[in-house]
């Protein structure tokens, strides 16, 4: 059997649960983490509020196999999410020699003030994530891995991240356009061929555009030989539906 592994995304951030920033990391982390073969099974947006960071931290590094956070590494005074990890995990933080040298190769000596030496504060025993674009690093602590909410920049900290990362098996998928039929009339069928393919995964998605109405069904899974089974009785379900074929 394939190994799972697994992964939970904490997005930190006021202004995200206000909607005045928008965030462009979910999609993107989702999807990355599909293609190397990691399950993002679970995604929480909290603000920027110790207690709920700390909460949060602690049910999901326990529940998965990684636990991903975005933004809170910054300069200002609501940027806290290094002393909230600390804190869920009772380890002491402080300027890291390692961070203040990232920092000096970007900031000239009368540049590096408090604020920014801010951005140096580590928790003890934490490997550092190296930030190609602005030097100020986030950081791993056991299975979290602290990242900057500035999606050019988390981006350039996951490439770093993921070659030290385990993997599973990949995600094999299959689109099926259901054309000219409504999700009600193939419903009934989609949930028997769902129940009889055990580790496949199969979801309607309707959408509307100028063109009109449109569905697709996906089916995803581990084993690819069993994906392409499962697309096969779907196809043949709307075939069948649509009066290409005769009834079995």
């Amino acid at each position: 059997m394939a190994v799972s592994v697994t992964a939970a995304l904490l997005v930190i951030g006021d202004e995200i649960l206000t909607g005045r920033t928008k965030d462009k990391n979910i999609g993107y982390i989702a999807e990355y983490l599909t293609a190397i073969g990691i399950d993002l099974r679970e995604v929480r947006i909290v603000p920027d509020v110790e207690d709920e960071i700390v909460a949060a931290v602690n049910a999901l590094r326990q529940r998965y196999t990684y636990l991903f956070t975005t933004g809170g590494i910054g300069p200002t005074h609501d940027d806290i999410t290094a002393d909230s990890v600390a804190k869920a995990f009772g380890v002491g933080i402080g300027q890291d020699p390692r961070a203040v040298a990232m920092l000096r190769e970007r900031y000239q000596p009368h540049e590096l003030n408090e604020a920014r030496l801010c951005m140096a504060r580590i928790p003890e025993g934490a490997d550092l994530i190296e930030n190609p674009i602005s030097k100020a690093p986030g950081f791993r602590l056991s299975n979290v891995f602290v990242m900057a909410g500035v999606p050019s920049i988390m981006q350039a900290m996951l490439e770093n991240i993921a070659p030290t990362l385990e993997v599973g098996a990949r995600m094999n998928s299959e689109v099926v356009e259901a054309e000219g039929i409504a999700e009600g009339i193939y419903a009934e069928g989609l949930g028997q061929i769902a129940a009889a393919n055990e580790g496949v995964s199969i979801g309607s998605y309707p959408s509307f555009s100028a063109a009109g109405f449109r569905n697709q069904i996906i089916v995803r899974g581990k084993n690819l030989a069993a994906v392409e089974k499962a697309a096969a009785e779907v196809r043949d379900l709307l075939g069948r539906l649509k009066g290409d074929r005769a009834p079995l």
